[in-house]
């Protein structure tokens, strides 16, 4: 695949930072372990090492700042940073400056010192309801701290926040190396990919998925459909569809896509059901025709991972977005578990999987070293998937 410039948008290494102060919004939400303040998947972190490694190389002061949760602009202490503060200074072999704040006079006082090569990471910036206002007093705030300013959070870049859209606005602005990446590939995905494109779309209903729906039909050859949105569809061929909610809008989206798209449209031939969302609840195969109103579509069945597996084999791109079932119980895993299998497989195709559950999946089944791209960004991903422009990457510098 021809990889396309990052949105031709300038990059950390189209500006000098050399011995500059830099703010790079990082994206470090990662999960912890419940009741705990142990990260049980520092992923997030580890993408971000590229970027940081390259500004201390160049000696410069490198201060970070993230959101963690939905605190709700208040000071919520299970929400602080110091875990993610603990485990960036072990990745990175040296102590991570606590740089407080994240509003206020307190961080620049504690970064005035800060010497070449040095990194600091900032107080949860949601912990300010400034930050999610998008207020400009609070993105001057940040900009005072840092002579340049680099976007390194792709999973944040379709929020308009003062860390993402208003600080960009006092300071050059350009994207991180995983921004850039992250841009590249999936832009590549949808502008120039080489065919056969396949598009491998979950997701509860199709109201939340059909602009992504729209937008890759007209830019794709097939296109896989999985997860609970396969109701709707049971429903606009005449089928029951069984006890999944799906509006009429949902069935009468899903009844023009099977009618109208220019892209072949995959529907599971076979599902597997249950009587309760719950992980315990026996699960039986149906087909898609016999689905009974008292039970709701966990997954895909047999029949459907054959037929998708034989769809995916032949791509030369593959974009996948939502799981096709409940993988994270077993008795529903088996559909995501054989997509995950076929995409892994297909070593001639490029392969780009969204954010959020999907790399969630992939790395439950131990095959995310074998695509091509696993973003960090779930909405965003989903929002770049549906053609829109993202706030934070407009907000960034042209080439």
């Amino acid at each position: 695949m021809r990889i396309q410039p990052a949105a031709r948008k300038q990059t950390v290494e189209d500006v000098d930072v050399a011995g500059k102060r830099v703010l790079v919004r990082v994206d470090f939400n990662v999960p912890m372990a419940p009741e705990t303040t142990r990260i049980s998947d520092d992923s997030r972190i580890r993408e971000s090492l590229p970027t940081i490694r390259y500004l201390r190389e160049r000696q410069a002061r490198v201060i970070l700042c993230c959101h963690f949760g939905r605190p709700k602009g208040r000071v919520v202490e299970e929400m602080r940073l110091a875990p993610v503060r603990k485990r960036l200074g072990e990745l990175l072999e040296l102590d991570v400056l606590d740089a407080a704040g994240p509003g206020g006079g307190e961080p620049a006082s504690r970064t005035m010192g800060m010497g070449p090569g040095d990194v600091a990471l900032l107080e949860n910036l949601r912990f300010d309801r400034r930050e999610e206002a998008n207020d400009d007093g609070f993105a001057r705030e940040l900009a005072s701290l840092a002579d340049i300013y680099i976007n390194d959070a792709f999973g944040t870049a379709h929020r308009a926040h003062a860390s993402t859209v208003g600080v960009a606005q006092h300071l050059p602005a350009v994207a991180g190396m995983l921004m850039a990446r992250e841009l590249e590939m999936l832009g590549a995905a949808i502008a120039s990919p080489l065919s056969p494109v396949v598009a491998i779309v979950g997701g509860a209903k199709v109201s939340d998925k059909i602009a992504v729906l729209e937008n890759l039909a007209r830019n794709v050859d097939r296109v896989l459909i999985g997860g609970g949105m396969v109701a709707a569809f049971a429903r606009a061929f005449g089928h029951s569809g069984g006890a999944g909610d799906s509006t009429p809008e949902d069935v009468a989206a899903a009844r023009a896509l099977l009618g109208d798209s220019p892209a072949e449209i995959l529907v599971p031939p076979d599902v597997v059901t249950g009587r309760a969302f719950a992980p315990d609840t026996p699960a039986v195969v149906r087909k898609l025709d016999d689905i009974p109103d008292s039970e709701l579509i966990l997954d895909i069945g047999p029949e459907a991972c054959g037929a998708f597996a034989d769809a995916i084999s032949d791509a030369r791109t593959i974009i996948w977005n939502g799981p096709p079932g409940v993988f994270e119980w077993e008795a529903f895993s088996g559909g995501t578990k054989a997509v995950a299998n076929a995409v892994a497989s297909n070593e001639s195709a490029t392969s780009i999987v969204g954010g959020g559950s999907t790399a969630e999946a992939v790395r439950a089944f131990g095959v995310d070293h074998l695509i091509s791209h696993v973003s960090t960004g779930g909405g965003a991903s989903l929002e770049f998937l549906e053609g829109k422009t993202l706030p934070g990457v407009a907000a960034l510098l042209d080439k």
